[in-house]
């Protein structure tokens, strides 16, 4: 899948993404620099609103994997290690 491609059908799913608590949701990774192969994951960048669960964070990443047809990697905003925050941050697409 190309990067355009994910954005458009994560943009197209809005409602039942916020329905799981998204905030915000960024693509990053290997997409976004244009060297994705067919067998790679799609990073994501998430931010929740308050009160999300870990299972509800489990649900958002099945239905994602579902949506896209590929391994989903959903990284909590508030979560990312402080050596890699520069990095993502700097090349992250917001999608919502």
């Amino acid at each position: 899948m190309r990067r355009d491609d994910v954005i458009k059908l994560l943009q197209s799913h809005q409602e039942e993404l916020k329905g799981f608590g998204v905030r915000s949701l960024a693509l990053f990774g290997s997409l976004v620099r244009d060297e994705a192969r067919p067998d790679s994951d799609v990073d994501l960048l998430v931010e929740f609103e308050v009160g999300v669960t870990l299972f509800d964070y489990s649900r958002l990443n099945r239905y994602l994997e579902e949506l896209l047809g590929a391994k989903v990697d959903l990284v909590v905003r508030r979560a990312v290690i402080k050596e890699l925050q520069e990095r993502i941050y700097k090349e992250a697409l917001n999608v919502l």
